[in-house]
């Protein structure tokens, strides 16, 4: 790998049309501030950029709904927004906004240039119309079936089940999200990069160059190539957003990701007047931290637009993680779905480290992962509490209480004193080899160990009981673990700074940095200060709150998603009087081989037994149902599934979240009773 002189970080531009939850913490802003502090205790020339992405349609809706204008909206969630990531650690060098002047220039120059250098294909093409909304669609907002694997919820630029590229016109019954309506077809004239001319650079670039991204990237971008690369416009029709510089343009402003990633050439602009070095030099390492829904636009979109401008580097990686779930569920921000940022740090004051522990523990690296507010307590008082609080307060009170807040000078060293030192060594080359890489989970592991290695440490020595038979053997233990508290200080601090800035200064550690670490970092006679409990434990009660805070929130849901079917077509009474509905005893069900969905019921109906085929598997047991009493359309005509015949069908009532209930009388009747 080659070395560079300088590092220019940045990360996902958080959308102001809402506050940070856990979700973005997870997925991008704590991985990247870890990277970001390790390198600043490395010394390195580092920034770190980012700001609020605060352009494109869904901006404009939720203004339109409340009745304000864009710029209140994003006014609004810029400041939330940016108070969260102060509040709670996340060291940017500079946080600003892509509706600042500098940004508008720089996005605008940056169009100008390539336009008038012949990038784009101007062309005149049929997209789809919001006719109830009134408006044009960003792909992202219309919504249908994949052609390539039939998942109904593919977005118009994306299938996130199977990773293929598409564009609107390729889903199957495509809808618009925000209405729900059928689109229909309008031409509009508008501004395109021709992806497919970059395809043959990207895929050396990416295929060949850099083998070594993480295989969720690597393999995302991959599925795009090999499905080959379409022109994709640049530009969209919004009255919201950067115009589009160049004449007979009025109505079209940059397409948001081709704004947005600007966006961090503009912070750097702002942040320094020597802000080429950083984009402009071969010398600078870029890295770009994201969630796996914006691979593609960092990973193809944006790379193809800097090569196309010429003067700019590219990345070297592109991290990108995968979704955090909350208590097994999806996080949605359209249903508050959420552990909000700014709500969390109200709730939890001064356990920033708590939440930055967890959700590194935690991390979606490899694969969606999910949050438990169980999990959060139990880490807290099981590990932060108990291993690491525990081993630096005994190390520290008994420094204290037995030389006067001094570093005893040690007596003999132990072999396996010598191999507790060591540990140190090779834990600061095992989380600089992992976050390296990236695997700050990883890095946070072998931390934690060191901690373990510690707290063990002092229990197997007890020098609270020694300390009456055998002073100078203690006078090492404590030496040993006045090393480890001070290593653990200074290698925690990308993960734990809050907690690390705390044990700066009980152990006197003002400007240690990493390279400082090492077999004596406190010196005997070094003298600490007082000693404070690092955490504390969260108690049942908190997190019950925050649990039924939850179950509000989904009764809630529940409510305002509770959508009623239209009124089938009316029949007469002559067709109802067709129907035989009887109430039928389900005495057998099994599974159906090879299915998820489908039981097999033996149903005695009062005139026979029969066989009947119900796709209800996803909410019963067969063990559960057997005796339960039903209502079975007894008349319908047979039919094959799956090779069993099915000679009727259950009448079952479907949920707003789709969850099949029976119909059951409120007591038991006489089986064969007919429903009428």
């Amino acid at each position: 790998m080659p070395e560079f002189k300088r590092y220019l970080v940045t990360s996902a531009l958080p959308y102001a049309n809402g506050p940070v939850h856990i979700g973005h913490l997870a997925g991008v802003y704590i991985p990247s501030d870890i990277y970001v502090r390790y390198l600043r205790l490395k010394e390195k020339d580092v920034i770190s950029v980012c700001g609020s992405d605060e352009h494109g349609v869904p901006i404009t809706l939720k203004a339109k709904k409340e009745g304000v204008s864009p710029q209140e909206i994003v006014d609004r969630y810029h400041n939330i927004i940016k108070k969260s990531f102060e509040d709670f650690g996340i060291a940017f060098d500079i946080y600003s906004r892509t509706s600042n002047k500098i940004h508008y220039e720089t996005a605008s120059g940056f169009f100008k240039k390539l336009y008038d250098a012949g990038k784009f294909i101007e062309k005149t093409t049929e997209q789809y119309y919001d006719t109830q909304g009134n408006q044009f669609l960003a792909d992202r907002y219309i919504k249908g079936t994949c052609p390539k694997c039939g998942y109904e919820e593919a977005y118009g630029d994306q299938c996130e089940k199977c990773g293929s590229a598409l564009s609107p016109t390729d889903l199957i019954n495509p809808k618009s999200t925000i209405s729900g309506a059928e689109l229909s077809l309008k031409e509009t004239k508008h501004w395109y990069l021709p992806l497919d001319k970059h395809e043959p650079f990207l895929r050396k670039w990416i295929l060949e160059d850099h083998k070594e991204w993480k295989p969720n990237v690597y393999g995302q971008c991959k599925s795009w190539l090999d499905n080959g690369l379409q022109p994709r416009a640049v530009s969209r029709d919004l009255d919201w957003g950067v115009p589009v510089p160049v004449e007979n343009a009025e109505g079209k402003v940059l397409y948001v990701w081709f704004d947005a990633p600007i966006g961090y050439i503009s912070a750097t602009k702002e942040l320094t007047p020597e802000w080429e070095k950083y984009w402009k030099s071969k010398d600078t390492k870029l890295v770009h931290f994201i969630g796996k829904d914006n691979i593609v636009f960092h990973c193809i979109i944006f790379p193809a637009m800097l090569k196309a401008e010429g003067s700019y580097i590219l990345p070297d990686n592109v991290p990108a993680n995968a979704f955090l779930n909350l208590e097994n569920d999806k996080i949605s921000t359209s249903k508050n779905w959420a552990v909000w940022l700014h709500e969390y740090l109200e709730d939890f004051k001064d356990k920033q480290d708590v939440l930055r522990y967890v959700l590194t523990a935690n991390a979606p690296e490899t694969k969606d992962n999910n949050f438990t507010w169980k999990n959060f307590q139990e880490r807290n008082n099981g590990e932060l509490v108990a291993i690491l609080g525990n081993f630096v307060n005994r190390t520290l009170v008994l420094t204290k209480k037995y030389y006067d807040k001094k570093i005893p000078l040690p007596d003999k060293i132990s072999e396996n004193d010598k191999n507790i030192l060591e540990k140190i060594l090779k834990t600061k080359k095992d989380i600089e080899e992992n976050i390296k890489v990236y695997k700050f989970r990883d890095a946070l592991r072998a931390y934690m160990n060191l901690a373990r290695v510690g707290n063990k440490y002092l229990a197997d020595e007890e020098p609270w009981k020694q300390i009456k038979t055998n002073p100078d053997r203690v006078k090492t233990i404590m030496y040993v673990a006045s090393q480890l508290t001070a290593a653990l200080t200074i290698l925690g601090e990308p993960f734990l700074p809050f907690t690390s800035k705390k044990l700066r200064k009980m152990i006197n550690l003002p400007d240690a940095k990493w390279e400082d670490v090492d077999l004596g970092i406190t010196k005997p006679g070094h003298k600490i200060n007082e000693p404070e409990l690092l955490f504390e434990k969260i108690e049942d009660k908190e997190i019950e709150y925050q649990i039924n805070k939850l179950l509000k929130t989904k009764e809630d849901n529940k409510k305002e998603t509770v959508e009623l079917k239209p009124i089938k077509e009316m029949i007469s009474f002559d067709d109802f009087q067709k129907l035989d509905i009887r109430v039928a005893t389900i005495i057998d069900a099994e599974k159906v081989p090879k299915t998820k969905k489908l039981l097999k019921l033996t149903l005695d109906t009062g005139i026979d037994k029969r066989i009947v085929v119900s796709g209800i598997a996803e909410f019963y047991k067969p063990e559960e149902i057997i005796g339960k009493q039903v209502q079975v359309l007894v008349n319908l005509a047979p039919r094959k599934l799956k090779g069993i015949e099915s000679q009727g069908m259950i009448l079952m009532a479907e949920d707003s979240e789709g969850k099949l209930c029976f119909v059951s009388p409120e007591e038991k009747i006489e089986t064969g009773s007919m429903i009428s």
